[in-house]
């Protein structure tokens, strides 16, 4: 259950509460400066007229295809003289010697190795690593090798550097799943009693990302195919979000769904297929990565329905029962769309677009044609061996409505919205 957002100065403005003669006056200027942030930083989309304004991240570069790393990683550095700290995990560091060839093709430029980022980002190795690279005034770049996990802790090791010495540090994506964290501006970590805390700043999205298919093929197949099914998660629900534009946003989700569906299988026949990766890579980066800085903090829910409902069950099932979030999408991704196509027509409309892209014909019945959107994504997830009831995980039923209260905000019985999810998370098992 997400118990903190912050967005922009926050948190410098949060430590005058604890004078209460500036409560008052913390609180106007704070919803000054997110109602100034918010209207610099994201627009409505709208489809009746087809209106929006597309702002793109901060990102610079981004270099795609196998060795990519060894020929370009230098060129993505900020300066001559910059030097970079490498956040990644353990298995990666362990049981690859992909970080080792990283250290050396640094060479001088290396300030050091963090590899102890664990599933979901959790806050004590968050606060080992800050204090690691404060000590080291040295450090302008961040180098973060693997999947969301340490791609996400870049970003608020960044963001937690600015609050200490006024500065973000430039940071360099190197992905080995398809999560596509590198696309955004927002970072999630996890508090020691499971919570999710979220982060978004403009300046916390990566300057450089560098799909490397050697790289990527590192990961686990199954978890390499659960975070493709998470940038299809992406696509889908960019589709009916209220930010995202026309162009390029939904028409690359389109485009990226169809590559998704196509080219996981055949990365599933064939994992060694140096092309099918690197097309996987570029299809999760389209999944994601032209919503660009169209993010709308509305609050403390904001966050987790900002991708709507099966990123909110996502959160709510991911990190408080220890489930990796390419396996939260498929759970829930293939329900989600179904009942969105039931109970919201604009919704469904936008997901119906989806059926000419995967090789099939719509009906003209957006409500049909959505609801066998849903269906091809459940059967999809089967045919990669990727279909898990939610018991399999050890999550008992007696926990359907603290994850119903979660991912809806805290509502509760007799409200319609919880009543959907809660039925929703019940067939779950």
């Amino acid at each position: 259950m997400v118990t903190e957002l912050r967005f922009g100065d926050q948190n410098n403005l949060s430590k005058l509460l604890e004078s209460s003669k500036w409560v008052t006056w913390v609180h106007k200027s704070f919803q000054q400066f997110r109602a100034r942030d918010r209207k610099k930083m994201s627009l409505d989309a709208t489809e009746n007229p087809i209106s929006g304004l597309w702002r793109p991240t901060q990102l610079s570069k981004l270099y795609y295809g196998p060795q990519c790393v060894q020929k370009y990683l230098l060129s993505c550095l900020p300066q001559d003289i910059s030097k970079a700290f490498i956040i990644t995990g353990s298995s990666l560091a362990q049981r690859t010697s992909l970080i080792t060839q990283v250290e050396q093709l640094l060479g001088a430029k290396h300030a050091g190795t963090f590899s102890s980022i664990k599933q979901h980002a959790l806050i004590a190795q968050l606060d080992e690593a800050t204090d690691i690279i404060s000590n080291d005034t040295s450090i302008d770049t961040l180098v973060s090798i693997g999947g969301g996990s340490p791609i996400d802790s870049a970003k608020v090791i960044s963001y937690r550097n600015h609050e200490k010495h006024g500065s973000y540090l430039y940071h360099i994506a190197i992905p080995t799943t398809l999560s596509a964290a590198e696309c955004t501006m927002g970072a999630a970590y996890t508090m020691n009693k499971g919570q999710k805390t979220f982060i978004i700043h403009p300046e916390l999205a990566p300057k450089a990302i560098l799909y490397d298919a050697t790289f990527a093929q590192a990961t686990p197949d199954r978890l390499w195919l659960g975070t493709g099914l998470r940038a299809l998660d992406h696509a889908m629900e960019l589709m009916y979000h209220p930010t995202a534009t026309e162009v390029p946003c939904k028409q690359m989700c389109l485009q990226a769904a169809s590559d998704l569906l196509v080219y996981l299988p055949k990365y599933k026949e064939n994992p060694k297929d140096v092309d099918v990766v690197t097309r996987l890579q570029l299809a999760a980066f389209a999944s994601l990565g032209f919503l660009g800085l169209n993010m709308k903090p509305l609050g403390l829910r904001a966050v987790l329905i900002e991708m709507a409902d099966s990123h909110a069950l996502g959160y709510a099932l991911g990190s408080p029962y220890g489930i990796p979030h390419g396996e939260t999408s498929c759970l829930t991704l293939g329900h989600v769309v179904k009942l969105k196509a039931r109970t919201d027509p604009a919704a469904a409309q936008n997901i119906a677009r989806i059926l000419p892209c995967i090789g099939q014909l719509r009906t003209g019945d957006n409500k049909v044609d959505g609801e066998t959107v849903g269906d091809v994504i459940l059967n999809f997830v089967k045919s990669l061996g990727l279909y898990k009831k939610l018991g399999e995980y050890g999550v008992e039923e007696d926990q359907v409505d603290i994850i119903t209260k979660s991912a809806t905000g805290g509502k509760g019985k007799g409200n319609l919205e919880y009543e959907s999810v809660e039925a929703l998370v019940k067939g779950l098992y």
